[in-house]
C-alpha cells in the first residue's frame, strides 16, 4: 500500500470482518482474494491488512487512488455488466468478497473462480429494501433465500442471514459465507472452522 493521502472510508462490513479470517492462506503464505465491485476499497484494505493478495475490480476505481498496485495488489477497471465474457478468464481465488452489488449473470463464472476450500463472502440488498431506500429495482434485490439457491450444493454453508439491519442505515439484506467443497460433493469433507466470535 502507498503512503499517499488516505482515502476516507466507511469501515468494513461486519459480515466481512467476521468471516474474512476463514479465507485460507496456502502454507501460511499469501493467497489471492477477489474484491468484486470493490467501490472505494474498504474491503480491499481490510484484506490487505489480513495478509492477503487482493485483486480489486470495479468499473470506477477512483476510490483506490491512494493505493499503489504491486505484488500484493492488482486493480482492474472493468465494466462487469457490458455483456462480455467473464473478464478474469481462468483465474482462481482462495476468497471472493462482494458487498452491495448484484448482477445475476455473473454468478456461474464467479462461483467457478473460487478454488476448492475457498470462501465466498457475499452481502447485498434483498426484497423489502425498496421500503427504505435505493436500490428499489428488483433486478438489484435478492429474492428470499436466493443466495442459498445460487450457491447450491457445491458449497458448504457456514452462515446465512436475511432480514432487516439498522446500521449503517435501515436496510433489508441477505448475506452468506460459504466454502467451496471438493469435487464430488460433501463426501469426505469435514466440518469447517467457524469464524472467531461465532
Amino acid at each position: 500500500m502507498s503512503a499517499k493521502t488516505p482515502h476516507p472510508q466507511h469501515p468494513p462490513s461486519q459480515w466481512v470482518r467476521r468471516f474474512a479470517p476463514l479465507i485460507p492462506k496456502a502454507g501460511g503464505g499469501k493467497t489471492w482474494v477477489l474484491d468484486l465491485a470493490c467501490g472505494g476499497g474498504r474491503h480491499t484494505r481490510h484484506l490487505l491488512e489480513l495478509g492477503h493478495k487482493v485483486l480489486a475490480v470495479d468499473r470506477d476505481v477512483g476510490g483506490l487512488a491512494d493505493l499503489e498496485p504491486g505484488p500484493d495488489l492488482e486493480i482492474l477497471e472493468i465494466d462487469l455488466e457490458d455483456g462480455g465474457p467473464w473478464p478474469l478468464g481462468e483465474r482462481r481465488f482462495h476468497g471472493v468478497v462482494v458487498t452491495n452489488y448484484l448482477h445475476r449473470p455473473l454468478f456461474p463464472a464467479l462461483l467457478a473462480a473460487i478454488d476448492e476450500g475457498g470462501v465466498l463472502i457475499y452481502e447485498t440488498f434483498a426484497r423489502g429494501n425498496e421500503r427504505h431506500h435505493r436500490p428499489r429495482n428488483p433486478d438489484f434485490l435478492l429474492n428470499s433465500g436466493e443466495l442459498l439457491e445460487l450457491v447450491g450444493a457445491a458449497f458448504h454453508i457456514v452462515a446465512f442471514e436475511q432480514g432487516v439491519v439498522e446500521r449503517p442505515r435501515p436496510a433489508v439484506v441477505q448475506r452468506i459465507c460459504a466454502v467451496k467443497q471438493p469435487a464430488g460433493g460433501e463426501d469426505g469433507a469435514g466440518p469447517h472452522p467457524l469464524a472467531p466470535g461465532s
